[in-house]
């Protein structure tokens, strides 16, 4: 997320109570998780684990629990819980803005573009030219997009990450404060769940059609002309490149990449990143030629004992 304007390292110290290392007039241009950082952003890390990652990415400003070494370049924001002052910050910059009414009058909705009964599109979304939204779709706050786009029935687009920190008393969410993002000429079915990103954006790549009942996790980016069929869950912060298929109830974890003209058979756990151009299949997951071989392997084991058992008589 970047912010409305440029801030110095002593007012955002200020608005968060928190001690700083470095120049107090420092540049803030916004704020960003790792994966998506860029120089003027703000990190956050609680953990000495990540550390080094957090100092060594290219954000230039880190919201840290200890005091420690400040890289050349760089500033240091300390405080005694980065996650809560993190929110604190996403509270301050992107903060929840009721609306009265289910077209936000920030709305910005184009030309012969097609709003059915009782949807809700939130502040600041923007609808292009010649798209489709069909009854009871929930458009949360921010999100664009693209033209000649069909939202079918039920779908919420913007929705809040799934991101937790563990406290002695409960879960503490992480706010959100992204966008989601769909591309022109995209379908997505009905009772589909595209999260916002926690910073950056989730996006849905020119003409990609997403089925029914498929939820996609914050911060992914889903490529060009995909095929996505129904019932699939796909993670947090997941890249699936361009003209992927993935077949109904595949699943995935977080943070992987799945390579250009790859297809995923249903039912599929995708637990890690995947080359493009190949068919795969199973849990865990391999290419198909390989998982079937064993399949039918697996198949000829009762053949094989009786075999071994003549053999001793």
């Amino acid at each position: 997320m970047k912010f409305n304007r440029e801030y110095n390292l002593k007012e955002i110290a200020t608005l968060i109570d928190a001690k700083f290392v470095g120049d107090e007039n420092f540049s803030v241009l916004g704020m960003n998780e790792i994966h998506v950082v860029e120089s003027g952003d703000i990190v956050f890390v609680d953990h000495p684990k990540y550390y080094d990652k957090a100092l060594e990415s290219a954000a230039t400003i880190i919201l840290i629990n200890k005091e420690v070494e400040c890289p050349k370049g760089k500033a240091l924001l300390i405080s005694d819980d980065p996650f809560r002052d993190f929110n604190k910050l996403t509270r301050h910059f992107r903060p929840f803005k009721h609306t009265n009414t289910s077209i936000s009058d920030s709305a910005i909705i184009g030309k012969n573009t097609i709003i059915q009964p009782n949807c809700f599109i939130g502040n600041n979304v923007q609808i292009g030219n010649d798209c489709i939204i069909h009854s009871n779709v929930s458009i949360y706050d921010n999100t664009i997009i693209g033209n000649n786009v069909i939202i079918s029935a039920g779908t919420i687009l913007g929705a809040d990450a799934f991101y937790y920190k563990k406290r002695p008393e409960g879960f503490d969410q992480l706010l959100s404060s992204g966008r989601v993002v769909v591309e022109d000429n995209v379908g997505i079915g009905a009772l589909c769940t595209i999260d916002k990103g926690v910073t950056g954006d989730t996006t849905i790549g020119e003409g990609t059609k997403i089925d029914n009942q498929v939820h996609v996790g914050h911060d992914t980016i889903i490529g060009k002309k995909c095929l996505i069929a129904a019932q699939t869950g796909i993670a947090g912060c997941v890249i699936i490149e361009d003209e992927v298929t993935l077949w109904g109830q595949v699943g995935t974890t977080s943070g992987i990449t799945i390579g250009s003209k790859a297809v995923v058979m249903g039912q599929t756990g995708v637990t890690k990143s995947i080359d493009g151009g190949k068919t795969y299949f199973g849990t865990p997951i391999e290419e198909s030629r390989e998982k079937l071989k064993q399949l039918a392997n697996i198949k000829k084991i009762p053949q094989i004992l009786d075999k071994l058992k003549g053999n001793e008589k």
